[in-house]
């Protein structure tokens, strides 16, 4: 029914740019109003350790953020897959896909639940991977996502 591109990618979900740009300011202002308030209105010494390394925390996961948000998830006919290389399963491992409204997902977009367990693996805003399940989503298209997912539902039924 649906044709590959002239690279064998029958689907892609990208970072919509409005929602990465959104999630990285979110971050960085976290980080940042937690190291000035520290820095304005020094606390105990504990604690004062424990906000400036919580500050710098969320600082790197904002920059982990921005560079995992700049690659592509692509779906073929044997994997799906990050523009970086990374398999984030084969079709034959897939079970199942789950998108229901009360599910465990992330956001605009599903849960791919595998037949044997894979090790952990997580690109902030973009995909995670925890044992049998792969979440696909978070700062990603809706609609991409969606029609991903029908496309693997399809992929499992032949």
């Amino acid at each position: 029914m649906f044709q590959p591109d002239e690279d064998g990618i029958y689907a892609l979900v990208q970072a919509s740019p409005a929602r990465r740009i959104f999630a990285y300011g979110v971050l960085f202002l976290l980080g940042a109003l937690v190291i000035y308030v520290t820095l304005v209105q020094p606390p105990a010494l504990l604690w004062m350790v424990f906000m400036l390394g919580f500050g710098f925390v969320m600082l790197l996961q904002a920059e982990r953020l921005r560079r995992a948000t700049t690659h592509v998830i692509e779906l073929t006919d044997t994997e799906l897959r990050d523009s970086s290389g990374t398999v984030l399963a084969r079709i034959d491992e897939i079970r199942s896909v789950v998108r229901g409204t009360f599910a465990l997902k992330p956001s605009n977009g599903f849960t791919l639940v595998l037949h044997t367990k894979k090790p952990r693996a997580w690109m902030p805003g973009l995909w995670w991977r925890v044992g049998r399940r792969v979440g696909v989503g978070g700062v990603t298209n809706a609609g991409q996502a969606k029609f991903m997912a029908e496309r693997i539902s399809m992929m499992l039924k032949d």
